[in-house]
């Protein structure tokens, strides 16, 4: 059976995104030989570098606390089904994720993006870390067996690629995420239920 190649367009500061990876994950148990990429979107290129508090951010965002109550209630409860313990009240800062998608293309050249994107995801949901802290992001690094990457993401490397990367997704039309392309022609939009992506990929396969 040949490699299938699912492109998978995804911010690491979207819950939506963490569970749709794991979604994907149990769908693809069993499934035969998969090649996961993942592409870099910004929910909000505005951020600043050195990110927003993340209560006013959100409040100006949803407004009144009780519906984004609501939101984080139903989150966490998803979040559990699929073994992620969604810690919101931890965050405090919201992050402009450009230099976590540079890092994630670096470990996309060494072979580890599923380890580093798992780790991004985990540090900010799970445990509240700043993700668009370069102090933080190298101890991801480190973890994930890239070495020290102080230097890189101190210069510009990778940032012209990711700008490209996120423009052509929303060439194509994508204007959320998570957006999953199977073989480069099916499409599933959003954080699918394990069911549809077992369906999707049967059909990718053919």
């Amino acid at each position: 059976m040949p490699q299938l190649v699912i492109d998978v367009v995804s911010d690491v500061v979207c819950p939506w995104c963490y569970i749709g990876k794991r979604r994907l994950e149990a769908a693809l148990k069993g499934a035969g030989e998969t090649l996961i990429r993942w592409r870099p979107f910004q929910l909000d290129a505005t951020i600043p570098a050195a990110g927003l508090d993340r209560q006013a951010y959100m409040r100006a965002k949803f407004g009144d606390g009780a519906r984004l109550d609501e939101v984080h209630a139903r989150l966490k409860g998803l979040g559990e089904e699929v073994g992620v313990a969604f810690d919101f009240e931890a965050i405090a800062r919201s992050p402009n994720t450009l230099d976590a998608h540079r890092l994630i293309r670096f470990a996309t050249e060494a072979g580890v993006a599923d380890a580093m994107t798992e780790r991004l995801f985990a540090d900010y949901f799970e445990h509240g870390r700043d993700i668009g802290d370069r102090t933080v992001l190298n101890e991801a690094a480190l973890a994930c067996g890239l070495g020290d990457v102080t230097a890189r993401l101190a210069g510009e490397e990778g940032a012209q690629e990711v700008g490209e990367e996120i423009a052509a997704a929303q060439r194509m039309g994508v204007e959320g995420v998570p957006f999953f392309i199977l073989a480069e022609k099916y499409v599933l939009s959003g954080a699918q239920s394990v069911e549809v992506f077992e369906q999707a990929l049967a059909q990718a396969r053919g």
